[in-house]
């Protein structure tokens, strides 16, 4: 009765976390910031529906917003234009549209280990698979470029890159982008480089895009996290003229259109919402810097300070041998002692021994999980 794409397809592990959830647990599962997003953007989108902007609009999204977009990526690519930007309904169906366009019946994809919970899925679900690549905390939660072209065949197709990363806060170097781009050249693999939080980033990094750097890239970008929408649903593609053409296509046959009040809104955020972004940010890294800190303190944990996003991905050492206590029984220990918080293989076989904390919660909650962690990894001999 189902189709075979649909074979081992699961809701993703987290929401085993959330019905564990009590009405005084500490949250640090949840991949959103706790700010709203800017009244400006409220205003807008209330605005346009007062104005009867309700109908169906353009397929690749309102011009205004398109263009808008084009001005925020010429750091990355100088010569993009609104040709270039199709709007999506979120990241989410961006990447499917990516992985749609790009992945043929029986060919591969190279897919960060651990990595973002959608990325194998859409493999399958395209009529593929997926080869893992490994991103290690002994390397700063960096790609090996030497690994991927080790790992690369005649049916891999496409390179999927996530900087900085969901689950692990890691991003590339300047250096660690250009290597990747001369494997992908060399194979003539496409990149699909997920960057929905190439703003979010501490001071003393910097964010280095695939966008511009290699012709068979395409850019996936969200609204969500560095305006807090991730209701809205709203996100979008960049990539060149001949790429754009055909993810629209598949963007058509999703959806039709991205929903027109809340293009409106994500208008009015780029244009109107000044340094939003910045404090959101800086706030980020007073919790980052934090829960680091409480994380090392505690004895068989290991956690860097990651350079972007609201994710630690600590390691951990609890047990010995074959009583080793593995990620998904301990984030379910500390579940039921009230912090929520993610398994490290929820995001690959690569993220056995680690958790995922999200850190947008404020510092009081932080450090309320952080002593519900000390006192039940306590219980296991490390």
């Amino acid at each position: 009765m189902f189709s075979s794409r649909m074979n081992g397809i699961q809701l993703s592990g987290l929401r085993k976390m959330f019905e564990l959830v009590r009405s005084d647990s500490v949250n640090l599962g949840l991949g959103e910031p706790d700010f709203q997003p800017p009244p400006e953007a409220v205003e807008a989108v209330e605005e346009a529906m007062r104005m009867g902007f309700n109908k169906y609009g353009p397929t690749n999204g309102i011009p205004p917003l398109r263009e808008e977009i084009s001005k925020r990526l010429k750091i990355y690519w100088k010569d993009v234009t609104p040709e270039n930007v199709v709007v999506t309904s979120s990241g989410s169906e961006a990447l499917f549209s990516g992985f749609l366009t790009f992945m043929d019946q029986g060919q591969k994809a190279l897919v960060p280990d651990p990595g973002f919970v959608l990325y194998r899925p859409h493999s399958q679900l395209t009529g593929g698979s997926h080869t893992d690549y490994t991103l290690a905390i002994e390397n700063s939660f960096r790609p090996d470029p030497d690994e991927m072209e080790r790992l690369i065949d005649e049916k891999t197709r496409l390179i999927v890159m996530n900087s900085p990363s969901n689950p692990t806060g890691g991003m590339v170097t300047r250096q660690d982008r250009d290597d990747i781009v001369d494997v992908a050249r060399e194979h003539d693999l496409v990149i699909i480089s997920d960057e929905v939080y190439d703003t979010m980033v501490y001071p003393g990094n910097s964010h280095h895009s695939f966008l511009g750097s290699y012709e068979k890239t395409m850019m996936v970008n969200s609204f969500s996290k560095i305006f807090s929408m991730t209701g809205w649903r709203m996100g979008y593609v960049a990539a060149s003229d001949e790429m754009i053409s055909k993810i629209s296509l598949a963007h058509y046959h999703m959806v039709a259109c991205p929903p027109t009040p809340i293009q409106y809104g994500a208008l009015a955020a780029l244009r109107k919402s000044g340094d939003y972004v910045n404090r959101m940010v800086s706030e980020f890294e007073r919790r980052r810097d934090h829960i680091t800190g409480r994380l090392n303190e505690i004895p068989g944990f290991h956690a860097i300070s990651p350079p972007g996003t609201f994710y630690s991905f600590p390691s951990y050492d609890l047990g010995d041998g074959e009583t080793r206590i593995r990620s998904v029984d301990l984030a379910m220990e500390l579940a039921r002692g009230g912090l929520i918080c993610s398994p490290g293989t929820t995001f690959g076989e690569k993220g056995e021994y680690h958790l995922r904390f999200s850190f947008v919660n404020s510092m009081e909650e932080i450090g309320k999980g952080m002593d519900i962690l000390q006192s039940i990894s306590g219980r296991f001999s490390a």
